[in-house]
C-alpha cells in the first residue's frame, strides 16, 4: 500500500531532477512543522478560553471569589497571566502584556519557516523550470537540422513540472500560515481585552461611585 503511494512520487522525482527532490524534502519538513503547530495550539488551549472569560467577567462584576474559582478551572495558557493580574498589587499593564507576548512568541515559533517556504517554493520551482528550458533548447540545438518537435515539447513539460511542484508546496503552506496567524491575532485581542478589564473592572468603578454617592448623601 505504501509502495503504491511512493511510486508516483519517485517517478516525479526522477523526471523533475534535483530541484523537485529538494521541493519534496521541503514539503515533508513543512508538513511536519504544520502538524506540530496544530498539536501545539491544541495542547496550549488556543481558542478554548471559556473558563478564562468567565473569570474575567466575574472580576469585572466585582465577584472576586467566583473569578478566582473560574480561573482555577481554566486550562488556558493565558491563565498564569490572569493570575498575576488578579494578585494583590497587580503589576502594570505593560508587565502583563509582556508576559502574554512571551507566551505568544512560543506559539509563533516556526511561522517564519512557513512564510519562507510559501515565498521561496514558487521561486525554486521557477528556477528548475529555467534549468529545464535551457536543457531543452540545448537538445534542440544539438539536433541541428533534424529537429524533432517532440524533443522540445518533452523538455518543456518536464521543465514546467518543477514550477507546478513549487506551487503545490507553496499554496497549502500559505493557507496554513494564514490560518495560524489569524488565530494568534484573535488571541492577542482576547489577551489585551482581558488585561484591560481586570486592571480597570467596571464593577469596582460602580462600587466606588456608589460609595461616593452615599458619602455625599
Amino acid at each position: 500500500m505504501i509502495r503504491d503511494w511512493l511510486e508516483p512520487l519517485r517517478q516525479i522525482a526522477d523526471i523533475g531532477g534535483p530541484v523537485v527532490m529538494i521541493l519534496m524534502g521541503v514539503a515533508v519538513l513543512t508538513l511536519a512543522v504544520a502538524l506540530y503547530k496544530v498539536w501545539q495550539f491544541w495542547m496550549a488551549g488556543v481558542g478554548r478560553h471559556h473558563a478564562l472569560r468567565e473569570a474575567v467577567g466575574a472580576w469585572d462584576r466585582g465577584d472576586r471569589a467566583d473569578a478566582r474559582a473560574a480561573l482555577g478551572r481554566s486550562t488556558s495558557y493565558l491563565a498564569p497571566v490572569m493570575n498575576m493580574a488578579f494578585a494583590t498589587g497587580s503589576p502594570a499593564a505593560d508587565r502583563l502584556q509582556a508576559e502574554a507576548e512571551t507566551r505568544f512568541a512560543r506559539l509563533e515559533r516556526g511561522f517564519r519557516l512557513l512564510d519562507s517556504v510559501a515565498q521561496l517554493a514558487p521561486l525554486l520551482g521557477l528556477f528548475g523550470t529555467v534549468l529545464g528550458m535551457i536543457e531543452a533548447f540545448q537538445a534542440l540545438q544539438d539536433a541541428g537540422s533534424q529537429v524533432d518537435p517532440s524533443i522540445l515539447a518533452g523538455g518543456i513539460w518536464v521543465a514546467l513540472l518543477t514550477t507546478a511542484v513549487g506551487l503545490v508546496v507553496a499554496m497549502p503552506t500559505a493557507l496554513v500560515l494564514s490560518w495560524l496567524e489569524g488565530r494568534m491575532e484573535a488571541e492577542r485581542v482576547l489577551a489585551d481585552s482581558a488585561i484591560l478589564t481586570v486592571l480597570r473592572p467596571s464593577g469596582s468603578a460602580a462600587a466606588a461611585a456608589d460609595g461616593t454617592g452615599a458619602a455625599h448623601a
